[in-house]
């Protein structure tokens, strides 16, 4: 697939995978992403690579594995040396356009000493051109409410939360207070206009990227989808009997259970509450798509544009005692994944069970666009799914991810687990029957997904599972040594200048 195409590459932040109606969510609906499922490819087993935002988004934008990009966390730097799929788009003439965030803290080495870049992890991907720049600070945005003669918090960070005055749903309110910009001028209202504008008058082919904030926090919603689900009737949490009991499982998520920002509320309602505006954001972002979908074919634009959604990682909410994305739960890494190929004729509708990446998203667009992919990409085309739906015999039959507990400001971790500033890390690996955790000076974990789907009960030290440990061990090892970093390995030196054989990951 080489035929120059526009692409429209949409991220919705930390949206669960399992919150699809199409995969018969009990709760949430999102009826035009079912739709554009219906007519591409839904891939049911996709998976976020690292958490938080900025390591997550660092794999899903070049292709590479944590262990290579090395952009730990929320602020790591981003080495310059990588490439990204909108620098290998610039050189074939596409012009990558970004409205919202990419959460790429830029290498500080490659910038003036009075760069605004060099005080926060929000920069933008480089060879990508803002035409909206969103994240914590709601900056365009902020100025269109301003403009239309809304209030603004002293704070602009507070923008994307600020709620109608009054009690809210676990103090006597009947639903969550709603945010209060109405839906046509909210934040993703916003988002989708610009879009919409940008893609109308583009002259030559586009890529735009997309990056909506909705379903991340804060859940705060407009109206009608503040109360679009009812807190008291949502569906039941995957976790232990109580936090104590949680938390014996591992003494990590001992560790993350004492964190306030990671546990979950111990007031019930108000985590009702917290879920049911998130599954709301979630629908609000659906019918906006919509919106947004409708306007492609409107404008003759839909069978013309490549269409990319996913996320850049899931969300506990409440799952395991715990809030936010983290450690090696699903809940926190397995995202959406749909792709519709207007050239794709043979396989719309089709769902996909093998497990996919966001490592794949890069060489998939640049594949699309006929753009060279680098042969050190982490990821693989999916472009064999797209066009028979067929899963190739040598692909990956694991997901693999890693998370990186470091903080460079603070040694509680560190302090609490008995650990270096290198060693708060964990790997894992995860295939259809069972999940194996390895962590960086502490036990490891294993998990029997066929008798366990909810990760409650550790095997690791389980005599019966003992060879299934150590063959899950020896495929961590085997991935992390086919994923060593890999630029020029395929290049040597002769007396006839470089020569290059390149191979394919799987």
């Amino acid at each position: 697939m080489s035929d120059r195409l526009n692409v429209l590459f949409i991220t919705a932040d930390q949206w669960r995978g399992d919150c699809l109606s199409a995969l018969k969510h009990p709760a949430v609906k999102t009826p035009h992403l079912d739709a554009l499922a219906a007519d591409g490819v839904l891939f049911a087993n996709h998976f976020a690579n690292a958490v938080p935002c900025a390591p997550s988004r660092a794999s899903l934008h070049t292709g590479l594995y944590l262990q290579n990009h090395r952009a730990c966390t929320n602020g790591t730097p981003l080495d310059a040396r990588h490439t990204n799929w909108a620098l290998e788009a610039r050189k074939i003439d596409y012009d990558p356009v970004l409205i919202g965030y990419t959460d790429t803290a830029n290498d500080p080495r490659e910038l003036q000493d009075d760069s605004p870049w060099v005080k926060t992890y929000e920069g933008p991907l480089p060879g990508i051109r803002p035409l909206a720049m969103m994240g914590t600070w709601p900056g365009p945005w902020a100025d269109d409410l301003a403009d239309k003669g809304y209030p603004l918090p002293d704070d602009l960070r507070q923008t994307y939360g600020l709620r109608e005055d009054g009690p809210d749903y676990e103090h006597g309110r009947s639903r969550p207070r709603p945010l209060i910009y109405p839906l046509k001028d909210n934040d993703t209202t916003y988002q989708i206009e610009k879009c919409m504008e940008y893609m109308g008058a583009a002259k030559d082919p586009f890529i735009m990227h997309l990056s909506l904030l909705r379903p991340h926090p804060p859940w705060v919603a407009s109206e009608p989808y503040a109360s679009m689900y009812d807190p008291a009737v949502l569906p039941a949490y995957v976790r232990a009997p109580n936090v104590e009991i949680e938390g014996a499982q591992h003494p990590w998520l001992q560790h993350q259970l004492a964190n306030r920002l990671y546990r979950a509320p111990d007031n019930d309602k108000k985590q009702r509450r917290m879920k049911a505006v998130y599954y709301g954001l979630m629908s609000e972002v659906d019918a906006a798509l919509g919106r947004l979908f409708a306007f492609l074919k409107e404008s003759g634009l839909y069978d013309k544009t490549l269409i990319i959604f996913t996320s850049d990682h899931g969300e506990q909410m409440g799952d395991h005692w715990l809030i936010g994305k983290c450690g090696y739960f699903d809940g926190s890494y397995h995202i959406p994944l749909i792709i519709r190929d207007p050239r794709a004729d043979q396989t719309r509708g089709t769902r996909i069970s093998a497990f996919t990446e966001n490592v794949d998203i890069m060489p998939t667009m640049l594949s699309a666009i006929g753009a060279p992919v680098p042969p050190h990409c982490d990821g693989a085309k999916l472009d064999p799914f797209l066009e028979t739906a067929r899963t190739p015999a040598t692909w990956r039959t694991e997901a693999h991810w890693e998370f990186d507990f470091r903080d460079p400001t603070d040694e509680t971790a560190e302090q609490s687990l008995g650990l270096t500033l290198h060693q708060c890390t964990m790997n894992i690996i995860r295939s259809e029957k069972y999940k194996y955790v390895h962590f960086t000076g502490l036990p490891p974990l294993f998990f029997d997904l066929e008798k366990d789907p909810g990760e409650l009960t550790n095997r690791a030290t389980d005599p019966a599972y003992m060879s299934l440990v150590l063959e899950y061990a020896q495929k961590m090892l085997s991935w992390r040594m086919m994923h060593d970093e890999a630029t020029l390995t395929h290049v040597t030196l002769t007396d006839d200048g470089p020569l290059a054989r390149e191979s394919a990951r799987y």
